[in-house]
């Protein structure tokens, strides 16, 4: 008399449907990544404590060749006001995000923040968190 059963149940597993999904996730997160960073320059920040939960308007970057940007976008020194006011001119409260890279000569921040203050705009200095 035969009592062993006919179907044996396989006690293996596949692994091929869940390397899948970890690869469509991989895809997914890799495409999605550089549309949640800020629209901005890729600088070297100084590192400093604190937050700021301000919403911004326009941001100035400068690099430590001199070169200055608002929103990605290269501007020549002496034009920088008059683009300011063009960006910032129908926004009630406006601010500036002022983004120096480290190594950035004093007096270019320094022409910047007396830019904005003479046009009643709020500047935030842009740090990297400690």
């Amino acid at each position: 008399m035969n009592l062993r059963g006919r179907n044996k149940v396989s006690a293996t597993f596949s692994m091929s449907s869940m390397t899948d999904i970890v690869f469509l996730l991989l895809v997914f997160f890799l495409l999605t990544s550089p549309a949640i960073t800020p629209n901005a320059l890729d600088l070297l920040l100084p590192e400093a404590k604190g937050k700021s939960t301000n919403q911004h308007q326009a941001s100035v970057s400068i690099t430590k060749e001199g070169a200055f940007f608002i929103n990605k976008e290269r501007i020549a020194k002496g034009q920088l006001e008059s683009a300011l006011s063009q960006v910032l001119n129908s926004v009630s409260k406006p601010t500036v995000i002022l983004r120096a890279e480290q190594g950035v000569p004093i007096e270019q921040v320094v022409y910047v923040m007396d830019l904005a203050n003479r046009r009643n705009y709020q500047v935030v200095l842009a740090v990297n968190p400690k």
